[in-house]
């Protein structure tokens, strides 16, 4: 806690008043540019990942970077804020980003490294796809290789599940809106990006441009 108190003041005396007009203006509402969905992962700082200035990024994090897909009958905070960033703020850019060694992939992978834990058993059951997926198409891979392929293969499928959404469908065919997978590997700082032309994981620095 003496760290966060510390960096608390540190924030106050250096960043904030070298930036107080920007935070004076955020004061009055935000207009942020991208919906960020990554893992609650404490290793992934999308902010500075991004190097975003506060107010760029509407973001929201839980184990996995899992979306739930629609169902009128459960609410859940994934839903409700992707509805609020996407209906009222009007972003046009949703990024659904994974990252290397995720725990919550390794769940999914071994779950019975979690059979004492009710709430991560029953919360990545939402990613059951990507499990069947690794079953179907990656069932010759170990290690790293298959936990890589579990990462980039999640992001796809919370792609898929947040494409049920009325409110996200409904924007799917105009230009000004896009859908982005990325997958960010801390090892080396390196976002790689989903192309949809070569159907695979891209470095970001050679994807297309969005349009």
């Amino acid at each position: 806690m003496q760290k966060l108190i510390h960096g608390i003041h540190t924030f106050r005396s250096t960043y904030f008043q070298a930036n107080r007009l920007l935070f004076e203006q955020l004061s009055a509402g935000q207009k942020p540019e991208v919906l960020f969905i990554t893992c609650a992962d404490s290793r992934v700082v999308p902010d500075l990942i991004t190097n975003a200035a506060p107010g760029t990024l509407f973001t929201v994090r839980n184990a996995g970077n899992v979306i739930p897909p629609y169902d009128p009958g459960f609410v859940s905070g994934e839903a409700a804020s992707a509805e609020y960033a996407i209906e009222v703020l009007g972003v046009q850019d949703v990024i659904v980003c994974g990252h290397t060694g995720c725990g919550a992939m390794h769940a999914i992978l071994h779950p019975e490294q979690c059979e004492t834990l009710e709430f991560m058993r029953a919360w990545v059951h939402h990613a059951r796809e990507t499990r069947v997926i690794l079953d179907q198409h990656y069932s010759h891979l170990t290690g790293d290789a298959q936990v890589l392929a579990a990462v980039e293969e999640n992001v796809l499928v919370q792609l898929e599940n947040l494409r049920t959404y009325p409110f996200v469908r409904e924007r799917l065919d105009r230009p000004d809106f896009r859908l982005h997978g990325w997958v960010f590997e801390i090892a080396t700082g390196e976002i790689h990006t989903y192309d949809p032309i070569v159907e695979e994981f891209v470095p970001l620095a050679t994807a297309p441009a969005a349009p």
